[in-house]
C-alpha cells in the first residue's frame, strides 16, 4: 500500500474463500478495499485488529433473501449483518415491491402477508414508498443505503401486476401484454437488477388463497421473459419451481436465454426421498451439456412456527383452499366442518413429492398454549397427545386450535430433517447453500444464520465438509454464480467484506422472539456465537456484543454483473 491503511487484521487464519489450504497472514485494509496480504506486515494502521489465530474468510454472500420490503424501514436488515452476511440478494421467487403502481401497493402487500407471512400491520406501517418503476426503487435503496451490500433482482409477480393490474392473479397474459412485461424486465436490466425471479410453486399463494401471479404465467411467457432478461448479456434466472415444471424445461430456458438457471427450493423430503435427487441428477446432465444451471439448497432442517390462524405449512395443500384467506368465525366454521377435515385428511394421505407437510404428526409439535388447562399439552407432539386421547391427529390439533381461539402455536419440522441425505445435497457440484429466507416469515422461523450453521455444525461438528469447502461454499461459489465481481475472495483489491469467528465455537443460537417491527410487532431472531467481527467494504458492522449501529452505513448496491 501506497499509503497508511485504515485497518490492518493481524495473525489471522486466513480462509481465503477460493478452497486453497487456509494459512496465517495479515490482512491490510485501505478505502474499503483488500490491500497487501502477507506474514508480519510491518505498516501502521489506523485500527489493527489483533486475530490471535482467529479465523478471517470473506463474508457471507446469502443468495435467497426476501429483504425487499424491510430494507425500507430497517437499513440493517436485522439480523443478517450480525451473522456475518455482507451481501444479500433481495427479490427472490418474483415476491418483490418494484415495480408497483400506486393502487396496487395494497395487493401487493396482501399479497406478501399471504405468500411471506408478513404482517400487514407491519407492511403497511413500515414500507417506506419511495418508488412506482423498477429503476427507482433502485435509486431509492442507493439513496437510503444499508448496512450489507444489496443485489436486487426483477420479479415476476410485480411485473405481471404492473400490467395487467388484478388480472394477473386470475388469467393468462396476451401476447401484446408479455411484449410489455419483456420491455419492463429490459428496462430493470439495464438499471442494474441482478436478474429475473419467479416462481410456479403451488405453495405460493396470495390474498384469500388466489395464486401469486408468476403462477399464471404460460411457458411462452416465461421463455420471453428471460429471454428478455438475456439480452443485456448478464443476468440470473431464479425460479421456485413446483412439480409441473421439469428441470428439462428450465434448461432449454437456460439454452435460448444463454444465462444461468438458479432452481429453489431443492429440500429433502423423508416420505419421498429421491425426488430432490433426481432434479439434482437432472442439473448435472444439464451442466454436463454446457448449461449453467444450480440448484438452491438448504443446510437447516426446515421448520416452522405457525397458528391455525395462518397455518403457512398446510396452505399448498389444495384441500385447504375453502379455508385460505378467512379469518375469525368464518374461519372456525370451516375448521369444524367434517367433510373438509376429511378432504384435508385424504390429499395428506396420497403421495406426493411438492408439498411442505406430508402428515408427518410426530414432527408436529404444541409449543405455547392460550390456556392454562392445556398446558400439560406443552413441548409434546400432536401424535403423542392424539394416541393419549385415542383421537386422530388432524382432529386434535383444529379441536385444540379451535377451544383456544386459534391462539394455539405449533411447529413442525416439515422437510431437511435426513442429515445423511442432506449432506449429500450440501456437497453436490452443482447446489448452493441458501435459502435462509431471511426477510420473511418473520413470525414463522429464521435461517438468516444458515452460513454459521454450515460452518458449526456441518464442517466442524460432522465433518461433512472440511471448513475450508463450506467457506468456498458461502462466498466465492455463490459470488461466481451470481456474477458478483469483486466479492467472494480474500485477494489484493477485493471488497474488503470479512467475516472474523472462532472456528471452535461458530454457530447460531438458539431462536428467540423480538418485538422490534413497525408497531411493537414481534420477529424470531437468533443470534451469532463465535464471531467477532463482520466488516462491509472495509466499515466493521457487528463485533461480538452483535450487531453495531454507530457507523455509517456501508453497504452498496450492486449493479454490474460479470457475463
Amino acid at each position: 500500500m501506497t499509503s497508511q491503511p485504515d485497518l490492518l487484521i493481524r495473525n489471522a487464519l486466513v480462509f481465503d474463500g477460493s478452497g486453497s489450504t487456509p494459512t496465517i497472514k495479515d490482512v491490510a485494509i485501505k478505502d474499503g478495499s483488500i490491500g497487501t496480504i502477507g506474514i508480519n506486515l510491518r505498516e501502521n494502521a489506523s485500527e489493527i485488529v489483533n486475530a490471535n489465530g482467529l479465523a478471517l474468510m470473506p463474508g457471507i454472500i446469502d443468495s435467497h433473501t426476501h429483504f425487499d420490503a424491510q430494507v425500507t424501514w430497517d437499513p440493517y436488515v436485522r439480523p443478517s449483518p450480525a451473522l456475518g452476511v455482507t451481501t444479500a440478494v433481495i427479490g427472490n421467487c418474483g415476491f418483490t415491491i418494484a415495480p408497483c403502481k400506486p393502487q396496487d401497493r395494497d395487493i401487493t402487500m396482501r399479497n406478501l402477508t399471504q405468500v411471506e407471512g408478513m404482517s400487514l400491520d407491519v407492511l403497511r406501517q413500515g414500507i417506506e414508498w419511495g418508488f412506482e418503476t423498477f429503476p427507482e426503487y433502485l435509486a431509492f435503496l442507493r439513496r437510503k443505503g444499508s448496512a450489507v451490500n444489496l443485489a436486487a433482482y426483477v420479479g415476476h409477480s410485480s411485473v405481471r401486476t404492473w400490467v395487467m393490474g388484478a388480472e394477473a392473479s386470475q388469467r393468462a397474459a396476451t401476447d401484446a401484454e408479455i411484449a410489455q412485461m419483456a420491455q419492463i424486465v429490459r428496462e430493470a436490466m439495464a438499471a442494474g437488477a441482478v436478474g429475473f425471479a419467479s416462481s410456479t410453486s403451488p405453495a405460493h399463494n396470495g390474498e384469500g388463497g388466489m395464486p401469486m401471479p408468476s403462477r399464471l404465467a404460460s411457458d411462452a411467457e416465461m421463455m420471453a421473459l428471460i429471454k428478455a432478461m438475456g439480452e443485456a448479456g448478464h443476468g440470473v434466472y431464479m425460479v421456485t419451481k413446483g412439480g409441473q415444471m421439469p428441470v428439462s424445461f428450465l434448461e432449454d430456458m437456460a439454452a435460448q436465454s444463454g444465462r444461468p438457471v438458479m432452481i429453489a427450493a431443492l429440500l429433502h423430503n423423508s416420505t419421498n426421498p429421491g425426488t430432490v435427487f433426481n432434479d439434482l441428477d437432472a442439473i448435472t446432465a444439464a451442466n454436463g451439456r454446457g448449461r449453467r444451471l444450480t440448484g438452491q439448497v438448504s443446510c437447516c432442517p426446515l421448520t416452522m412456527d405457525f397458528t391455525l390462524a395462518s397455518p403457512y405449512p398446510v396452505e399448498g395443500l389444495q384441500s385447504w383452499k375453502p379455508a385460505l384467506g378467512l379469518s375469525g368465525n368464518a374461519l372456525k366454521a370451516v375448521l369444524l366442518d367434517a367433510g373438509f377435515r376429511q378432504r384435508v385428511r385424504d390429499e395428506i394421505a396420497a403421495p406426493s413429492t411438492f408439498r411442505l407437510f406430508n402428515g408427518e404428526w410426530d414432527k408436529v409439535q404444541v409449543v405455547e398454549v392460550a390456556r392454562p388447562v392445556h398446558a400439560r399439552y406443552e413441548q409434546r407432539t400432536v401424535a403423542d397427545i392424539a394416541a393419549e386421547g385415542g383421537h386422530d391427529p388432524l382432529d386434535l390439533m383444529l379441536d385444540l386450535a379451535l377451544s383456544e381461539d386459534l391462539r394455539t402455536v405449533f411447529t413442525a419440522q416439515l422437510l431437511n430433517s435426513d442429515e445423511e441425505a442432506v449432506g449429500r445435497m450440501l456437497n453436490h457440484p452443482h447446489s448452493l447453500v441458501s435459502l435462509s429466507d431471511a426477510g420473511a416469515h418473520l413470525t414463522f422461523f429464521n435461517d438468516a444464520g444458515f452460513g454459521l450453521h454450515l460452518l458449526g455444525h456441518w464442517a466442524r461438528d460432522l465433518g461433512a465438509m472440511t471448513m475450508t469447502d463450506a467457506v468456498r461454499r458461502l462466498t466465492s461459489q455463490p459470488a461466481k454464480v451470481l456474477g458478483l465481481t469483486g466479492r467472494g475472495l480474500i485477494r489484493d483489491g477485493m471488497a474488503a467484506d470479512l467475516l472474523l469467528f472462532d472456528p471452535v465455537t461458530v454457530g447460531r443460537s438458539q431462536k428467540r422472539r423480538v418485538f422490534d417491527l413497525p408497531g411493537g410487532a414481534a420477529r424470531l431472531t437468533t443470534d451469532a456465537t463465535g464471531v467477532h467481527g463482520v466488516w462491509v467494504n472495509g466499515q466493521r458492522v457487528a463485533d461480538q456484543r452483535g450487531l453495531r449501529t454507530d457507523t455509517p452505513l456501508a453497504g452498496r448496491l450492486l449493479t454490474q454483473f460479470a457475463a
